[in-house]
């Protein structure tokens, strides 16, 4: 989690002392009025596409507690940087493999900007859908005085970036990922009737991830991952390679994560798995919406202090991930 944090928020941080970050909030202001959003969700959104987490925080700048909220319930829309790798690497094998040749890079790239142009849509959607039931409000009108243009204080910048962001992000973080780890292993050792519980939640898993154009490998995942979207992949070639047969020894062991040493080698464990185009697909849409982090999670209750807030902001994006999936996959299927 550490290197994209360290890179994106001291370049965002460089923006808001250069004075352009509170223009770009003014000019799309109009825009999430319609939606019944604040001009200023537009600067959250992008420090979300850093960490959601850090993007809840931010939300801070907003005045008007309903829109504020909005903000947070709608923040995990933003492709944080824990998704990018699992939406660059599927895109890179499967999606680019439908391209000829020359064009895999070029068709991978646009399936990725794809899905984070997704999330924005989905947040103005969600947002006007909020404004217009369980938070509805007028907008408040925006005021703010633009700063001048002026150059960067760098050691402030890093000391911001660094501190006030990154180091306290990437701390939540690992008070959550730590047990885990412990959990993941725990489910692939932990034999009952010979078979390891990890086998058996994924053959219970399974029927319902088929429907949805995916599978139980995948919704397991995504389960024991909650702590941190960095280990998704690592997790699902791990259960991929413990529950298929013929890919016996082909980790580093029961329970313990791993990433293959090249794209290709991914690609075939992958296949070996049972997956397919559509299986590609769903997860990219998977990824982007399902459930925030438990990191996000904490804070968005930190940020809110309510139990409600934090279930609705927890659970929309799941239940949309999930119908989307199952509405693509049924016309996939009727298409195919």
């Amino acid at each position: 989690m550490l290197p994209p944090m360290a890179i994106f928020f001291p370049l965002f941080t460089l923006l808001e002392d250069f004075g352009y970050l509170p223009r770009v909030a003014f000019n799309l202001d109009s825009m999430f009025k319609k939606a019944g959003a604040h001009g200023k969700q537009a600067l959250t959104m992008c420090v979300g596409f850093g960490c959601n987490a850090a993007g809840v925080v931010a939300t801070r700048i907003i005045d008007s507690p309903r829109e504020r909220l909005i903000a947070i319930i709608t923040n995990n829309f933003s492709l944080c940087n824990g998704r990018w790798p699992t939406q660059i690497l599927i895109a890179s094998i499967f999606i680019g493999a439908v391209a000829p040749a020359h064009l895999g890079g070029l068709v991978s790239a646009a399936a990725v900007v794809g899905i984070a142009l997704l999330g924005i849509v989905m947040m103005f959607v969600s947002s006007w859908i909020l404004s217009r039931t369980v938070l509805r409000g007028e907008a408040t009108s925006f005021s703010l005085e633009l700063p001048p243009y002026r150059p960067p204080r760098i050691l402030q910048t890093l000391y911001t970036s660094m501190i006030d962001r990154t180091l306290i992000v990437l701390w939540r973080a690992v008070v959550f990922a730590i047990p885990a780890g412990a959990v993941i292993w725990l489910i692939s050792n932990v034999d009952v009737g010979g078979i390891s519980l990890a086998s058996h939640f994924v053959d219970w898993l399974n029927p319902f991830g088929l429907l949805l154009g995916l599978n139980g490998v995948i919704l397991l995942a995504y389960i024991v991952a909650i702590p941190a979207n960095e280990i998704v992949i690592p997790t699902i070639l791990m259960l991929t390679v413990l529950v298929t047969p013929d890919l016996v020894g082909a980790g580093e062991g029961a329970g313990v994560m791993f990433e293959a040493d090249s794209v290709v080698r991914t690609a075939e464990l992958l296949e070996a798995g049972g997956w397919t185009l559509l299986t590609a697909v769903n997860l990219m849409l998977f990824s982007l919406l399902h459930n925030p982090c438990s990191t996000t999670i904490y804070t968005i209750y930190k940020e809110t202090r309510s139990a409600k807030w934090t279930t609705v902001a927890t659970m929309m994006p799941v239940a949309m991930g999930l119908t989307v999936c199952f509405l693509v996959t049924q016309v996939w299927r009727l298409l195919g």
